[in-house]
């Protein structure tokens, strides 16, 4: 922490200014169109077997840089686990663009959640640019898992990590290096508070980024990043039933 508040102070006024035109400039790409809610059937065809799944987040939870959710997280995620467990998966969407991770607690406090079995989570990015203290951060992620667990009765969920600053191309150098490593630091604490639940399970977002991977803005997932995102996650999510006998 030390190294970051020695670069915000040295590069401060610049900084600023790139912050200020990027948000003047950024091209804003809509949520995806369709159902936020739905069922994955295997191959197999429906099973009376049913794993429901509940993903949260901001703007890439909500699969902000595809067209539809057919090819958003959520519903990629629910596919590639219904292949991998055999059952019938249903799952749900509740995220909104923008929000950091205390907002989205707000957020879930104020919806109507159904039962899950597993809930995947993607929120960080607008903690970083809101410049979330590290100690915030945790507290309000710990606040938020404590409420879905009493709203949902999920006793699994994986924890996505944070986006690669450094690989936007749509942010400025040096303000893409300052919140590279401004996400890094909090990602750590992330990953570390992670491996003290037995209940969750947390998953970099180490994706690796070939030209024309990224949406038209230059700072969302494109169609293959969300795919090869909800691949992982859902072996991940099958791992972890799989040990605690929860399949």
């Amino acid at each position: 922490m030390i190294g970051l508040t020695v670069y915000k102070l040295a590069l401060g006024p610049l900084l600023l200014a790139q912050g200020r035109s990027l948000r003047k400039t950024a091209i804003r790409l809509p949520e995806p169109t369709g159902a936020r809610m739905g069922a994955a059937v295997p191959a197999t065809g429906s099973t009376p077997s049913v794993c429901r799944l509940l993903v949260v987040g901001d703007s890439s939870a909500a699969g902000v840089g595809v067209a539809t959710q057919a090819d958003g997280l959520a519903c990629l995620t629910a596919g590639a686990l219904a292949a991998r467990l055999g059952v019938t998966v249903e799952w749900r969407l509740a995220a909104r663009s923008g929000v950091n991770t205390t907002e989205a607690l707000a957020m879930l406090q104020s919806l109507p959640l159904e039962p899950a079995d597993v809930i995947v989570t993607a929120l960080g990015v607008n903690d970083v640019t809101s410049q979330q203290s590290r100690g915030a951060f945790l507290r309000s992620y710990a606040a938020l898992w404590e409420h879905l667990k009493a709203a949902t009765g999920a006793r699994l969920a994986v924890v996505s990590g944070l986006p690669p600053f450094r690989e936007f191309p749509s942010v400025p150098w040096p303000l893409r290096a300052y919140l590279g490593s401004y996400a890094t630091y909090l990602e750590s604490a992330l990953a570390a508070w992670c491996e003290t639940h037995p209940d969750l399970a947390f998953r970099p977002l180490d994706m690796e980024t070939q030209a024309g991977d990224m949406a038209s803005d230059g700072y969302h997932p494109g169609p293959r990043q969300y795919r090869v995102w909800a691949e992982a996650v859902a072996t991940q999510i099958a791992g972890l039933m799989e040990t605690s006998g929860r399949r």
